[in-house]
């Protein structure tokens, strides 16, 4: 099996090695109690996973790490390259410094300007490309480098990194019924509901993202992976979620283990954003909103009980703050 086989799904043992590899380097995010978004006559209860407390703000530092560490020395010596618009940036960035080599990360033009500031910080060559080469370049640099590529999403070692979270929702909270997750490429919701998928039966996965970038729900409607265009997914707030489509091995995760996907609109990932800012005193960015969102303004559409939401990231453009929170 290799890290690039869409063939099998992503398992639960190569979770708990994911786990193994990324200790010391990832926290282990304990579970916050959102009293403040008890709904009226309910009897389901929200608790947040706040992945925006990791080292570069965003869960996206376990699949980097687990990609990064299970690599031959020889190959990590060339340089590591990836391509982001902002969190996945800084995982490999950082990473990449942690195991004492470089990173090249191929970074969309319209993404946020302190994403692009917090990649280069971290050590890392930024190369800015137009929207619609955000997955074409990246491949044009490996054939003239050899460097190794750690993808956002479409990868075993990601998948299995970001499922960690599945792994420590298990263990906190082995009464949870329903964990919400934001959905991009898919990476995030793909390990979680592997994760969960052998370790929690009883419990629904459900993906949230933006009405205006929910290639992921109509691609779940439809039955089939369905992508959308640059210029429609860029309209959101939540920068982190504008990829075009998921990833290949994400769906067969997505389709046979997820109970369904949501959108939300950008007034209700406005509203998340401003009360986890003010009433959980955890300054999310939009993209890491979205769970808090569906629970908020869909619980309708949600099974009763206990309900965590994962926070994904606090990478927020401080004007972009200041707008929500005005």
């Amino acid at each position: 099996m290799t890290s690039t086989d869409t063939h099998q799904l992503v398992d639960v043992e190569e979770i708990r090695d994911a786990a193994a590899r990324i200790s010391g380097f990832a926290l282990h995010t304990q579970l916050v109690p959102a009293t403040w978004a008890d709904l009226p006559d309910s009897t389901s209860e929200l608790w947040l996973k706040p992945e925006l407390l990791q080292p570069i703000g965003a869960f996206k530092i376990r699949g980097a790490v687990n990609a990064i560490a299970a690599m031959d020395p020889q190959d990590r010596a060339r340089g590591i390259l990836a391509h982001s618009s902002g969190n996945h940036a800084q995982a490999v960035a950082w990473a990449a410094r942690a195991f004492g080599t470089t990173a090249h990360i191929v970074i969309p033009d319209n993404a946020p300007q302190r994403k692009i500031d917090a990649t280069r910080a971290l050590g890392a060559t930024v190369e800015l490309v137009p929207v619609e080469q955000r997955f074409s370049r990246p491949l044009e640099v490996q054939r003239e480098t050899g460097m190794p590529l750690v993808p956002p999403f479409d990868n075993r070692l990601v998948i299995a990194g970001q499922g960690t979270i599945g792994l420590e929702i298990a263990q906190d909270a082995p009464d949870v019924a329903v964990i919400l997750v934001p959905v991009s490429g898919g990476g995030l919701i793909a390990g979680v509901a592997a994760a969960a998928a052998a370790l929690l039966p009883d419990a629904v996965v459900v993906g949230v993202e933006p009405e205006l970038a929910g290639d992921a729900a109509a691609s779940f409607r439809a039955g089939v992976r369905t992508a959308w265009e640059p210029a429609q997914t860029a309209r959101t707030i939540a920068d982190g979620l504008r990829t075009f489509s998921v990833g290949k091995l994400p769906w067969e995760h997505i389709r046979t283990q997820v109970s369904d996907i949501l959108t939300v609109t950008e007034d209700e990932i406005r509203e998340a954003t401003r009360r986890l800012t003010l009433q959980a005193h955890l300054a999310a960015e939009p993209s890491g909103a979205v769970a808090v969102a569906a629970h908020l303004f869909h619980s309708e559409h949600l099974p009763a009980g206990k309900r965590v939401a994962i926070v994904s990231g606090g990478n927020i453009d401080p004007a972009v703050l200041l707008d929500i929170l005005r």
